[in-house]
C-alpha cells in the first residue's frame, strides 16, 4: 500500500484557480435568449422551419459561401426546437464548467469558437452544402474534445478514481453521441466530427498545467497548431461549389413579390374599366386606350422586370419565375388584342361579363416560393 497522498480533487484544484465561472453562463444565456427572440419571430417551439432558421443566420452552402461566412458563427448559437436546445445546454453546463475553469475563460472561448467554426466548415463538406443546420452541438463537441485533451494531460496530478470516472464518461459519451448521429436522422453528425477534433487540437496548443511545475511540450503545441491550420485550410479546398448563389435566389423572390403586389393593383383597374364598360360610361376607343395603358402596359413592364431576373435552372423559385413569365406574356398579348378589338371598325365586340376579372384568354398566376 503506498503512503503517497492524493492530490486534491479536480473540482478543488479548478475552484481555487477560476472561483467563479462567467463564459458558461454567458453562452447558455445568450443561446436561451437567442431561442426565445426566435420564438416571437415565427420560430417554432418544438421545430422552426428552415426559412426562419436562414433568416437568422443558419449554415447553408449557396448563403455561406455567397460572401456570408459569418453564418459559421452565427449558426452556433441557433436551435431547431427546446429539446434540441435543452439537449445541447445540459451539455455545455456540464463539461463548459470544467473547460472554463480548466484552460480558462479566454482559451475556452476560443475553442468553443474555433470548435463550432471548423464543425460547420466540415459540414459544408460532407452536406454538401445542401443541408440547412445550426446549433451549438458542434462548438459542444469540441469542449468535449478539449476537456478530454486537458484530462489526459493531468491525469497524473488528478486522482486515479476521479480521473477514470471523468474521463471515459466524456470519451462515452461522445462516442455515444457521434454513433448515435450515423442512424437518427436530421443529426449533423459532420459538425459534431469537426467539432470535436477541433477542439481538441485547439486543447492541445492553449493547455496550461494545473501545477506551475509541469511545463507544456513546445513540439506539440506546434504540431497540433500545423494541424488545425492545415486541416481548417484543407476543408476550405474541398468545400464543393453551391448549387446556387442564395443572394440571386432572394432577388428572385423580391421580384416576384413584387409582381404579385402589382398583379393586385392591375387587377383593380381592370374591374373598373370592366365597370366603366357595362354601364356605358365610356367610348370603345377610351377603353382600348385604357387597357392599353392601365393593362398592357403594365404588365409589359412586369415582363421586362421579371426578365431581368437571375435566369439560375438550379435555383429553387426558378420553375416559379418561368410560370409567371409565361403568364405574364399571356395577359400582356390578351390586353393588346382586346384593346384592338374594340377599335376595330365596324366589329362586333361582346359585352364585358360581371364577373370578368382579367382579359380573356390567360388564367390567373400560380407562384410559389420553394424552400432551399
Amino acid at each position: 500500500m503506498s503512503d503517497t497522498p492524493l492530490p486534491p480533487s479536480l473540482h478543488a484544484q479548478l475552484r481555487q484557480r477560476v472561483p467563479r465561472l462567467r463564459l458558461t453562463p454567458l453562452l447558455i444565456g445568450v443561446n436561451v435568449l437567442v431561442f426565445v427572440v426566435m420564438l416571437t419571430q415565427g420560430a417554432g417551439l418544438w421545430h422552426s422551419p428552415n426559412h426562419v432558421q436562414l433568416a437568422w443566420g443558419a449554415n447553408f452552402g449557396p448563403a455561406t459561401q455567397d460572401g456570408q461566412w459569418w453564418r459559421l458563427a452565427s449558426a452556433m448559437f441557433l436551435h431547431f426546437g427546446v429539446l434540441h436546445l435543452l439537449l445541447n445546454m445540459w451539455a455545455l453546463w456540464d463539461s463548459g464548467q470544467i473547460v472554463e475553469r480548466l484552460f480558462g475563460p479566454l482559451r475556452f472561448a476560443a475553442i468553443y469558437l474555433l470548435g463550432g467554426v471548423a464543425g460547420n466548415l466540415l459540414s459544408l463538406v460532407v452536406q454538401q452544402g445542401k443541408a440547412v443546420s445550426g446549433g451549438a452541438s458542434g462548438a459542444i463537441f469540441a469542449v468535449f474534445g478539449a476537456l478530454l485533451v486537458g484530462l489526459w494531460r493531468e491525469r497524473e496530478d488528478l486522482q486515479p478514481s476521479e480521473f477514470r470516472w471523468l474521463f471515459w464518461g466524456a470519451a462515452g459519451f461522445a462516442a455515444l453521441s457521434i454513433a448515435a448521429g450515423l442512424f437518427v436522422d436530421g443529426i449533423d453528425n459532420a459538425a459534431h466530427v469537426g467539432g470535436f477534433v477541433a477542439g481538441g487540437l485547439a486543447a492541445a496548443v492553449l493547455a496550461q498545467a494545473l501545477q506551475r511545475r509541469r511545463v507544456s511540450s513546445a513540439p506539440v503545441r506546434v504540431g497540433a497548431a500545423l494541424l488545425l491550420v492545415g486541416s481548417t485550410v484543407l476543408l476550405l479546398r474541398l468545400i464543393p461549389p453551391p448549387a446556387y448563389l442564395w443572394h440571386e435566389e432572394l432577388q428572385l423572390r423580391q421580384e416576384i413579390s413584387a409582381f404579385l403586389k402589382e398583379e393586385a393593383r392591375i387587377g383593380e383597374a381592370w374591374r373598373d374599366i370592366v365597370q366603366d364598360g357595362q354601364h356605358g360610361g365610356a367610348s370603345f376607343d377610351e377603353l382600348a386606350g385604357r387597357i392599353e395603358t392601365a393593362i398592357g402596359d403594365r404588365y409589359a413592364a412586369s415582363f421586362e422586370q421579371l426578365s431581368q431576373a437571375p435566369d439560375d435552372p438550379a435555383l429553387p423559385s426558378a420553375a416559379s419565375l418561368n410560370a409567371l413569365r409565361h403568364y405574364v406574356q399571356q395577359r400582356r398579348d390578351a390586353s393588346r388584342q382586346l384593346a384592338e378589338r374594340l377599335r376595330a371598325p365596324g366589329q362586333e365586340v361582346d359585352r364585358f361579363g360581371p364577373a370578368s376579372a382579367r382579359p380573356p384568354g390567360a388564367p390567373g398566376p400560380r407562384a410559389s416560393t420553394a424552400s432551399p
